[in-house]
C-alpha cells in the first residue's frame, strides 16, 4: 500500500502493481484480461510471432508488461513461444526452448542471429500464415 505522503503518481503505480497482482492471482485463475491475451497467442500461426506489446494493441488495453505477467502466470499451456519482445528476442531464461520451437516451425529468423526476422514473422492478428 502506499507509503505516508506518497499522492498522485505514486498512488496510482500502487494501484496498478496491486490490481495487476490479484487479476493474475494462480489460485483465482486467468480473469478476462488474461483469458483475451491467451486467446489472442493461441490464435497466432505456427511459425509467426507477436510481439508483448502487439498483443496489448490487438486486445486494445494494458501494455507489453501486462502480456508480459499474464504469459508468466498463464502463457504455459499456449505457444508461449510465439510471443517476442519487440526486436524479435524470445523471452529471457527460454531461448533455447524457443529457439528449437523455430526450428521446428520454419520462424523467419534474422540471418546470423537468435532473433525472430520481425519484418517477416509478425502476424497482425488477421492475416493466416
Amino acid at each position: 500500500m502506499p507509503v505516508s505522503g506518497t499522492t498522485g503518481a505514486g498512488v496510482d503505480r500502487v494501484r496498478a502493481v496491486t490490481n495487476a497482482a490479484e487479476r493474475t492471482d494462480p489460485e483465482a485463475g486467468p480473469d478476462e484480461y488474461s483469458d483475451e491475451v491467451l486467446a489472442v497467442v493461441e490464435d497466432i500461426p505456427s511459425g509467426r510471432v507477436m510481439s508483448y506489446g502487439d498483443i496489448a494493441e490487438y486486445v486494445g488495453r494494458g501494455g507489453p508488461r501486462q502480456v508480459g505477467t499474464v504469459m508468466s502466470t498463464w502463457g504455459g499451456g499456449v505457444p508461449w513461444w510465439r510471443v517476442v519482445r519487440s526486436d524479435g528476442r524470445p523471452a529471457a531464461g527460454h531461448e533455447v526452448r524457443a529457439l528449437s520451437h523455430y526450428a521446428a516451425e520454419g520462424t523467419p529468423m534474422r540471418p546470423g542471429s537468435d532473433r525472430v526476422d520481425m519484418r517477416r514473422a509478425r502476424w497482425d492478428g488477421h492475416s493466416r500464415g
